[in-house]
């Protein structure tokens, strides 16, 4: 088993290095990979860079180099409903890009042309062990959709139309596009996203961002331990 773990900047990912034996490190367009073990389990993990077009080369990258099992993709996001607040998580039973929009053509808005789906459906057993390892952690968590877009939501009703529109619990920009290529490589994925900014946004972001990113980190090293 060899586990890929992807985070957008470095603070969701040094941590993880704490944990890992045997490291080395690679660089692959552009994106240096570590290769090591956690608990016996090898582990590929990258920090892709922030935004869709990052995610999916480090993904793609990933997949094709180093041959992962899974994909996990952790980072931090911001709640798009009522029941996650700062420090809580939001984990993907499915993501959809926000953003994409051909809705002038007719198609729905979210639709990705060429594989013809608004959402990606994350790994179900996946799923269901992080949200396992949230919960004997005592992490107040939701299981939903996760929508994706090139843009850091501010606006209270972006947020508002985005969870509208798509029954989105949290907002974020890198997992939708991790999703859609492992897709389409057909590898199983899970999103774990710590929320890092509520009402406050910019404010609660800049204050929060880097204690939410431990949490993912923490439920990871759980995870990896039950594998």
């Amino acid at each position: 088993m060899r586990l890929g773990i992807i985070g957008a900047m470095q603070i969701e990912i040094e941590n993880l290095k704490k944990h890992m034996t045997n490291v080395k490190n690679e660089e692959v367009s552009g994106v240096t990979f570590t290769i090591g073990e956690v608990e016996g389990v090898e582990v590929v993990a990258a920090v892709s860079g922030i935004g869709k077009v990052f995610a999916a080369i480090c993904t793609e990258a990933m997949i094709l180099k180093y041959d992962v099992d899974q994909v996990i993709n952790i980072g931090v996001a911001g709640t798009l409903c009522d029941e996650l607040g700062v420090m809580d998580v939001a984990i993907a039973n499915q993501v959809v890009q926000h953003d994409m929009n051909t809705s002038a053509l007719g198609d729905p808005v979210g639709l990705l042309s060429g594989i013809n789906e608004v959402y990606l459906p994350a790994d179900k057993g996946m799923c269901k062990k992080v949200a396992s390892v949230a919960k004997e952690m005592g992490i107040n968590y939701l299981v939903g959709t996760i929508a994706t877009g090139d843009l850091f939501l501010t606006k209270e009703s972006m947020k508002e139309d985005i969870h509208k529109n798509f029954g989105a619990i949290a907002g974020e920009m890198e997992g939708g596009s991790v999703g859609q290529v492992c897709f389409v490589n057909k590898v199983p994925f899970t999103i774990i996203r710590s929320i890092s900014d509520g009402k406050g946004a910019a404010m609660d972001y800049a204050t929060f961002a880097e204690k939410a990113a431990q949490v993912g980190i923490d439920i990871v090293v759980e995870y990896i331990k039950g594998m």
